[in-house]
């Protein structure tokens, strides 16, 4: 059975630049979001399930996902988010699985979000590696990055698992505060570590 590493940390705190130096490092890594993008492409399975659910409501006129108003409904709404939850995650669930058995890699790292919050992607994995970084620094990455306002980072933040609670979680931490140099030879140890686990 491959040897599965959970992968997470808040927005902004740089787990797709840490995920990508494990994939160099040689270790498998699996992105939830692409995941999900994927399959809900127009006409992909997710997609078809979101308009099942949902309805046309959600979708542009020439049938793409609306994906910034589908964002903001389940994110003022705990229902409609359920609801989405159920039309997504299975399939999702289903891809990841595919493309674990499919790797050849040492280890895999499954990279989501919100891992913790998710007990369906925690008890997959055997241990779980959180890239942290200060709030003040996550909010700042992604109002450059994407250019949204720092009130609206703060709101997905707090609809998040706060910074302690996920570091208290941690079987690993990397901390993401600065230049990558600064935490790459972690990534090395960690690598190492989760090789000599896997083995085991």
């Amino acid at each position: 059975m491959t040897y599965l590493v959970g992968l997470t940390g808040g927005i902004g705190s740089g787990k797709s630049t840490v995920g990508a130096r494990f994939a160099e490092l040689g270790g498998g890594l699996i992105d939830a979001d692409a995941v999900s993008h994927a399959l809900t492409r127009r006409g992909a399975p997710g997609w078809q399930s979101i308009r099942a659910v949902f309805g046309e409501g959600y979708f542009t006129p020439d049938g793409e996902l609306d994906r910034a108003k589908l964002r903001q409904a389940v994110f003022a709404d705990a229902a409609a988010k359920s609801r989405l939850e159920g039309a997504l995650h299975p399939l999702i669930r289903e891809e990841t699985d595919r493309q674990v058995a499919a790797s050849t890699a040492p280890y895999v790292m499954l990279m989501v979000p919100l891992l913790f919050e998710s007990g369906r992607y925690r008890e997959r994995c055997r241990r779980v590696l959180v890239v942290d970084c200060r709030e003040s620094t996550q909010v700042s990455r992604v109002v450059a990055r994407s250019g949204m306002a720092p009130g609206d980072v703060g709101a997905i933040m707090r609809s998040q698992m706060g910074r302690a609670e996920r570091l208290a979680l941690a079987d690993d931490v990397i901390d993401n505060e600065g230049d990558p140099l600064l935490w790459s030879g972690a990534a090395t140890r960690l690598d190492a570590l989760y090789r000599h686990l896997a083995r085991a």
